[in-house]
């Protein structure tokens, strides 16, 4: 199976040799790498060169710097790299980020776990950070959620899916539209993936209006969207933070923001949701 990799960058000139040397250093070798440059104003263009000068498998593709926004930015350089390769040529097709170290059997152990299980849509492994000079893992999600940073998709699941919304949220969109359509996301926990740095460090948007806007635009309905609103309020032990979130949830609602999915996955997504409530809070 033939692995096309697309990789958005910006600024990230101390990150992403880290990367893509990792990528070089992998035991399967049938992968093209195509490094999205999103407008990056430090020397990410002359790393990315000394990469695409020396190996074929390698290529760039350079953006005008788009807007800083959470889930939207990065699948809108995706995108660019995506639309200017022909999907017929691959068979897994990969969103990673610009700041990983994968392990060197990273791409033959998901291409395997495809091979075995006609059934997998989504696989990747577990994300690490660096702490007190060790390795631990993050543990910002559930392990059964493959993280933004590291998606394999098989083709089939991915184009079946239409693809990565450009939108907050979309790496859990796809999960439940990949479930939704018959699909596995699949965790494969003993492939551990090193983050160089802490995602989200950069972002100047406020945690309450991120959880109104995630909330959001992952198309919940507004009882769903308070009930998810209370558990981080919780989380938080603040009830100021459950009023916060609602009032960013009910701006996005009163403007009529476009959402990036259709009446019928967001009914989906709803369902999907409906389903966890059930079984972790009413025990049904």
């Amino acid at each position: 199976m033939r692995f096309l990799i697309i990789i958005p960058a910006h600024n990230e000139e101390q990150n992403l040799s880290f990367t893509l040397d990792s990528l070089q250093q992998q035991s399967s070798k049938d992968f093209k790498v195509v490094v999205v440059n999103d407008g990056s104003t430090d020397s990410t263009p002359e790393v990315i060169r000394k990469y695409t000068e020396n190996d074929s498998r390698f290529e760039t593709v350079n953006l005008e710097k788009s807007e800083h926004q959470p889930g939207s930015k990065v699948v809108h350089a995706f995108k660019n790299g995506l639309q200017k390769q022909s999907l017929d040529e691959f068979d897994i097709i990969c969103k990673f980020d610009a700041d990983i170290i994968l392990p060197e059997n990273y791409l033959e152990t998901v291409e395997n776990a495809f091979i075995n299980n006609s059934e997998y849509g989504l696989v990747g492994g577990l994300l690490y950070v660096e702490k007190d000079e060790s390795w631990v893992y993050e543990g910002n999600s559930n392990k059964h959620h493959v993280r933004g940073p590291m998606k394999a998709y098989r083709k089939e699941c991915f184009v079946q899916m239409g693809g990565l919304r450009e939108t907050l949220g979309w790496d859990n969109i796809d999960s439940i539209l990949l479930e939704h359509l018959g699909w596995k996301e699949v965790v494969l926990p003993e492939l551990h993936v090193k983050l160089i740095k802490v995602k989200g460090a950069d972002y100047t948007i406020r945690p309450a209006d991120y959880y109104g806007r995630y909330f959001y635009f992952l198309g919940l309905k507004r009882f769903l969207a308070y009930i998810a609103s209370s558990k981080e309020a919780m989380k938080s032990k603040s009830l100021a933070f459950f009023f916060d979130i609602i009032k960013a949830y009910e701006a996005c609602k009163s403007k009529k923001l476009e959402l990036k999915i259709t009446k019928e996955e967001q009914k989906a997504v709803n369902d999907q949701r409906w389903k966890m409530l059930k079984k972790k809070w009413l025990k049904m």
